[in-house]
């Protein structure tokens, strides 16, 4: 039976935890992946992939180790929490959670994504979730530098240089 994204789901999530960390999910230095892909998991994007952390999508619950500041091995998938796996997910999913590239930003609505590679050099950095449109223009919330409502071209940022290029994914309305 499909799956039908909830990008209102997805945004209200992002919204909630934009400056905090969820304790349901491991926390990371650079978090954005890992914070996109929570919001993409609130608006009922579906995982597949498990358990093989190459594959597909996907988060298992038991991620917790028994001993404090431990991650337990092997219970997310490395699109799940890095950057260019990520991307690479998008790129080559054909189930569970799905994406197509557009080439302008102003293909864009809520609950879609942004890939950043802001060296040029065909490495992802960072990763965003598309929260509100202003005159077709996105605004995004992130993590690893927690921004809300922040224009998605990151101009302001020190990360930013003159050859950033970034990649634009509607994520599908209905999953299979």
């Amino acid at each position: 039976m499909p799956t039908v994204y909830n990008r209102e789901a997805a945004v209200q999530y992002a919204r909630t935890w934009w400056d905090s960390r969820n304790p349901r999910y491991p926390a990371f230095g650079d978090d954005c992946t890992n914070f996109i892909s929570q919001c993409l998991r609130a608006g009922g994007a579906p995982m597949t992939g498990m358990p093989n952390r190459g594959r597909g999508w996907w988060i298992t619950d038991g991620w917790q180790s028994n001993r404090p500041g431990q991650f337990a091995r092997e219970t997310w998938s490395y699109s799940w929490s890095v950057a260019q796996a990520f991307k690479l997910h998008l790129d080559n999913s054909k189930s569970g959670l799905t994406a197509r590239r557009v080439d302008s930003y102003s293909e864009l609505e809520i609950g879609d994504v942004i890939c950043y590679d802001f060296e040029g050099d065909g490495r992802i950095n960072h990763t965003t979730i598309v929260t509100s449109m202003f005159y077709g223009v996105p605004y995004i919330h992130a993590h690893t530098v927690n921004s809300a409502d922040r224009l998605f071209d990151y101009k302001n940022s020190r990360a930013y240089t003159p050859n950033t290029i970034y990649y634009y994914y509607k994520i599908d309305d209905v999953f299979k």
